[in-house]
């Protein structure tokens, strides 16, 4: 499965848990996931795996190894991820042997003690994809930047305006998904394009298109708003080729 089918994939993965969750515990409101096991940590909005490598005292090749993860970069919001070694592993701490004989050991000195384990060295950075057969696009919506990309914590850019404000297709192309059933995305439109390419609209107020529907260049698809924004009114626009975020600036015209 490509990369940008299983990101539609989970998309399509988390409505279905959503609908469970409605049914058997008559969630309202913000959809709720269930607790997770003992030692994992369920990936949050604006979570990075270096930040949870971090809080959990890990290495990101730790929770890489541990979770089988295809690729550092991505990680999906409501994954479940083991943060503590599996049973067996080599990186539970070892333990030191006590001495067996009736004559109690001598007392060590300082430079005998065992030493901490030394950290694992940092896995060397990846080498920036680059994307292939680039395709025009168009500003979404009107307003100023108000956060730009930087391909951990923000995978597209937050453009800011007023509440029903139009939001514009960047590019012709198929709506593959309309609804709210991703967590921390809102009100959500995503359109495939040529090329392998893929945008994503988020937090809009009203939703004009739906799954199925061909869209042209510049025709307005929603209108923006602050669902599942903490209150901001804004747009959350991503790039993405075959799953692969990219920086959406370097497909837009300059203002």
């Amino acid at each position: 499965m490509s990369g940008q089918s299983h990101w539609l994939a989970r998309c399509r993965a988390h409505l279905i848990g959503l609908a469970v969750c409605a049914t058997l515990a008559g969630c309202a409101g913000s959809p709720a996931y269930g607790p997770v096991p003992a030692g994992s940590y369920r990936v949050q909005s604006g979570d990075t795996l270096y930040g949870i490598a971090r809080a959990n005292s890990v290495s990101t090749a730790d929770l890489v190894r541990w979770n089988s993860l295809p690729d550092a970069d991505r990680i999906e919001v409501g994954q479940v991820l083991r943060v503590v070694p599996p049973p067996g592993s080599a990186s539970a701490p070892a333990t030191v042997a006590s001495s067996g004989g009736t004559t109690p050991p001598a007392r060590p000195r300082a430079q005998a003690r065992p030493s901490k384990p030394a950290s694992k060295p940092a896995p060397a950075p990846a080498a920036p994809r680059t994307a292939t057969n680039k395709i025009p696009m168009t500003w979404p919506a009107t307003g100023n930047v108000l956060a730009n990309y930087n391909g951990s914590s923000n995978k597209g850019i937050d453009i800011g305006g007023k509440s029903g404000d139009p939001i514009y297709a960047a590019a012709a192309g198929k709506v593959v998904y309309a609804g709210n059933g991703l967590r921390g995305y809102g009100n959500l439109v995503m359109i495939q394009h040529e090329n392998g390419y893929l945008t994503a609209y988020a937090h809009n107020r009203e939703l004009l298109v739906k799954e199925g529907a061909a869209v042209a260049k510049g025709q307005t698809i929603a209108r923006m708003g602050d669902t599942d924004s903490h209150g901001v009114v804004k747009l959350h626009f991503e790039v993405r080729q075959k799953g692969t975020p990219f920086n959406p600036s370097d497909f837009l015209p300059p203002r």
